[in-house]
């Protein structure tokens, strides 16, 4: 703030001048303000100045001028930190100071790329003799079969036992152990979490023992929760990345936390459970009361298998005491001691791409304008609730429960003529995923131009459907950040139930359908309706199930645009208007019933484009531009890390995948659902920043750990 105020100038002049100011109606008070904002629009400038010799707070036009002066070569910014480079010009000089070193060059990964590394210099890891006079006890030439622990990280980020040298360099990811080389291993899946979830009873369990903490009653992998580094000089250690639990590694850790002594209030176990952790199991209540590490048994929970290939158990069943709670995380399932030790809630992560699809992540639900609004909670029931906002309103779920109920989603129709429509919003609280465990098909009754949005939902047990109605007016949907389970449930083990069953009817011509950040199954749609998706999975559970058409029997569906998307199946529309960074992995073969000329057929070729996208050979489309297989590359294909809703690599890109389609997109990205990962810029960006930083000699390659 200036110190030169109007009312500070003004009181220097003599007195005289004042009075006859104030005589004359005060223009000399008026003057004198007009130079008090000069003098501060000056003043200010000069402390901008100032500031502007320091990156910390200097403007942000002058951030490539002071990294010019050290020589700073701007990244991609597609990764948070990176977007703006402020953070790591001020860190330059400090790099440069540790060039070379473990710490640095971990630390530099994680700025770079935004996803969490681990540095490890291969040259500690060689079996060499020992030099007497500097003793590595850490690195002995044969390995301790005995410990547990290093035996499970063999082969990974986290690896200790020694090896023999490799000559291969590690630049293009092969070779790793030997003098010069270093390796950055980077995790690519992020780590979700679930709050306090009911255990869901095994089917057709009769002892009340059995359960999972998956809400969808299948098998889950779970993960870890990443513990920050507290220390700059800290080396990644397993607690610290985002990694699938293990039965194995998790039962040491809590054997090790039962078996030491108490430790202090404020001390953190390594052990993956508790409060904050990776896993927490609660007793209902309020507050409800936490499973305490002393009755946990870590244990391997596997199906039972007798000679005739029939499932007859859970492994350990009969070695769990009452009073314990036996968990299995690569699997999720939960198995008490006795029925009395229940009932029991989780908090647990799961694994995932990226945040997508139905979750408990940072999301703005839409509608805080609107005139009526409703809440539910704790599984109540969402008829009234759906009734009471059909004028328009919106209702959030506020809890990640199952709602075990077949709503129907209603939107009243305007008749006046020329009148706007009304609008619904359904969402679930930010941040909530609650899960609607429909007993068939969800009817959506949106009426003469009205418009329904459903934001973070999960639905299982049937298809959402907008049926036909007699009127000739539009009808919105949008559905965002929504799952809609493919296969419609899931089976225990995992699988889907229904593979190609549709998720997701709309037999309303004048309806017009956008997607955007989901999951579905199946779309059928009628041929004069459109739909737009974006960052969406469309999977029918194998190419060639039948993911996009009018009908089972393969007719042609609506007007499709799809950006950035991943279709698995065969596509059938009458317009494909625009299709941008997108993966069709679909191959031809019908199944009874079905007439297929084609694996992507779109009715009208005159009309829309193709551009960037993978469209499988032998389709008929519009004009392409730019799209694979092409001349340059006629046997590509996409080599996914699995298509099997749940799993933690759901929809991801192998590395074996061709280049032209990791980089095959308009920006250089990949195509798909993944696009927006930006994986092959923030693999740009670490590749430029490893050859400033290492030291003259060294080999740095990087290594994906998921």
């Amino acid at each position: 703030m200036s110190t030169l105020t109007a009312e500070r100038l003004y009181a220097l002049l003599p007195a005289v001048y004042r009075l006859r100011d104030a005589e004359q109606g005060e223009p000399l008070r008026a003057l004198i303000a007009a130079f008090a904002r000069q003098f501060a629009a000056l003043e200010e400038n000069v402390e901008q100045l100032y500031d502007d010799q320091f990156i910390e707070t200097c403007a942000a036009w002058v951030a490539p001028y002071i990294g010019d002066l050290i020589g700073y070569r701007p990244l991609h910014g597609v990764a948070p930190r990176v977007a703006s480079p402020r953070a790591e010009v001020a860190n330059t000089i400090a790099y440069r100071r540790r060039k070379g070193t473990a710490l640095m060059l971990e630390q530099l990964a994680q700025d770079v790329t935004d996803w969490p590394a681990h540095a490890v210099e291969f040259f500690q890891l060689l079996t060499t003799t020992q030099y007497m006079k500097h003793v590595r006890r850490q690195a002995p030439a044969t390995a301790n079969l005995r410990d547990l622990q290093a035996a499970f990280h063999e082969g990974g980020a986290f690896t200790g036992f020694a090896h023999t040298p490799e000559m291969r360099r590690p630049e293009a990811g092969a070779g790793r152990y030997n003098i010069p080389n270093i390796g950055i291993f980077l995790w690519r899946l992020v780590s979700l979490k679930l709050t306090a979830l009911p255990l869901v009873p095994h089917p057709g369990d009769s002892t009340g023992r059995k359960f999972r903490v998956n809400p969808l009653g299948a098998d889950l992998k779970l993960f870890r929760h990443p513990r920050t580094e507290d220390n700059i000089s800290h080396l990644a250690e397993p607690i610290n990345v985002p990694e699938p639990l293990s039965v194995r590694l998790m039962a040491l850790a809590v054997k090790a936390a039962q078996a030491s002594i108490v430790p202090a209030p404020n001390a953190v176990l390594d052990d993956d459970y508790g409060d904050g952790e990776s896993l927490m199991l609660f007793h209902p209540g309020n507050p409800p009361t936490p499973v305490p590490v002393e009755k946990m048994r870590i244990c391997d929970l596997r199906d039972v298998v007798d000679s005739g290939g029939t499932v007859v158990g859970w492994n350990h069943e009969a070695t769990v005491p009452a009073g314990t709670i036996g968990v299995d995380p690569e699997r999720g399932r939960v198995l008490l001691g006795a029925p009395g030790d229940g009932p029991l809630l989780a908090t647990f992560h799961y694994g995932s791409v990226r945040e997508f699809g139905g979750g408990e992540y940072e999301r703005a639900p839409q509608g805080d304008d609107l005139s009526t609004q409703q809440a539910v909670t704790n599984s109540g029931p969402l008829q009234p609730a759906l009734d009471a906002i059909a004028g328009g309103g919106r209702l959030t779920i506020g809890d990640s429960l199952t709602y075990a109920q077949t709503p129907i989603f209603k939107v009243t129709g305007v008749t006046a003529s020329g009148a706007p429509g009304l609008q619904v919003v359904v969402a679930a609280r930010n941040p909530a995923r609650p899960l609607v465990l429909a007993g068939g098909d969800v009817s959506l009754a949106i009426g003469a131009r009205g418009s329904l949005v459903i934001d973070g939902l999960v639905f299982s047990g049937g298809a959402l459907t907008l049926g036909a109605a007699a009127d000739d007016e539009p009808r919105e949907l949008v559905l965002r950040d929504c799952t809609l389970v493919p296969g419609q449930k899931l089976n225990p083990d995992g699988s889907a139930a229904a593979p190609g069953i549709p998720s997701l009817v709309i037999r309303h011509p004048f309806a017009k359908v956008t997607l955007e950040r989901c999951i579905t199954g199946p779309i059928q749609i009628d041929t004069e309706a459109s739909i737009t998706l974006t960052d969406c999975i469309v999977d029918a559970g194998g190419p060639q199930s039948v993911a996009y058409a009018l009908d089972a029997s393969g007719g042609p569906g609506g007007t499709l645009t799809a950006k950035e998307c991943t279709f698995v199946g065969k596509a059938h529309a009458k317009v494909i208007e625009l299709a941008s960074n997108c993966i069709f992995f679909a191959e031809l073969g019908s199944k009874p019933g079905e007439t297929w000329s084609a694996p992507i057929v779109a009715e009208r070729r005159q009309q829309g484009c193709m551009r960037f996208s993978f469209v499988p050979s032998g389709s008929v489309t519009p004009r392409r531009y730019r799209c694979l297989p092409d001349a340059d590359h006629p046997d590509v294909l996409p080599h996914f890390t699995s298509l099997r809703y749940g799993d933690p690599g759901y929809g991801q890109l192998r590395q074996v995948t061709n280049l032209a389609i990791r980089t095959g997109a308009d920006d250089g990205g990949e195509m798909g659902v993944l696009h927006a990962l930006f994986q092959p810029q923030r693999e740009t960006n670490l590749r430029t920043r490893l050859d400033e930083y290492l030291r003259f000699g060294l080999h740095a390659g990087f290594f994906y750990a998921s």
